[in-house]
């Protein structure tokens, strides 16, 4: 699995320039987005899933363009955004099993998945409730379990450790670790950059809507922690900014 994007630009209707020439190649593994609020994280992502069109540029994955072949595409990915907006109205197993339908996930091989991972968040005695009745946490564990189920050669998730809590986090990097050994792509976003040196296999920073650096973590952090490097570009992305002001 492999994502690539070229020449990215993202312009909203009140003339933001959300993305300005994003270039990434997202390989089997993990990678990682960082970037402070208002970067161009969630924009960038919700152009990799399709649910935002780009102004100009491509998107390919697995090969395929993604708004020649969005269907197709879609049916490789898995996306969690920040706040998962679930069916209120089912219950945890019957949301999960909708999921797992749609993508044709045999019935012996999802039951198998959905005990072994929703033991492991705890939630399992909880399927059975309504999901209106679940706390913000116990939604996301239930969005990730779905998310999980029909093993996604590219998932997508937007900040996907707020909220949980830390045995839940460690499981879900544990998930993510299995997905990845399986030659699957994770591309996430996050602000907790000890994570992102933790688990990623290469990380990029966006500020303004610009990449400012991209590379493994292994480079990225030969002489300095991500935390550093992350300040520094920062600070030479708003000395930039400011010279053309």
């Amino acid at each position: 699995m492999s994502i690539i994007i070229k020449n990215l630009n993202k312009i909203y209707p009140n003339g933001n320039h959300a993305l300005k020439d994003v270039n990434l190649e997202i390989p089997a593994g993990m990678f990682g987005l960082l970037g402070p609020n208002g970067a161009g994280k969630s924009t960038t992502i919700k152009s990799i899933v399709g649910i935002l069109s780009s102004h100009n540029g491509e998107i390919y994955i697995d090969g395929k363009t993604l708004w020649e072949a969005k269907k197709e595409c879609q049916k490789k990915m898995a996306y969690i955004p920040d706040n998962p907006d679930l069916y209120e109205y089912m219950t945890g197993i019957s949301y999960i099993n909708f999921i797992a339908d749609i993508y044709e996930v045999p019935t012996d091989v999802r039951t198998e998945r959905i005990e072994k991972i929703a033991d492991a968040f705890e939630i399992k005695e909880a399927l059975g409730d309504l999901i209106s009745s679940y706390s913000h946490g116990m939604k996301q564990k239930v969005a990730l379990i779905s998310a999980f189920v029909h093993q996604p050669r590219l998932l997508v998730l937007d900040e996907p450790f707020v909220g949980l809590d830390p045995k839940a986090s460690a499981v879900l990097k544990q998930e993510m670790r299995a997905l990845c050994a399986q030659g699957s792509a994770i591309f996430f976003s996050t602000h907790v950059l000890e994570v992102a040196e933790k688990l990623c296999d290469k990380v990029a920073m966006i500020d303004h809507g610009h990449i400012v650096v991209s590379g493994s973590v292994e480079e990225l952090t030969r002489e300095a922690s991500l935390e550093e490097v992350f300040l520094e570009q920062l600070e030479l992305a708003k000395a930039q900014v400011e010279s053309h002001a």
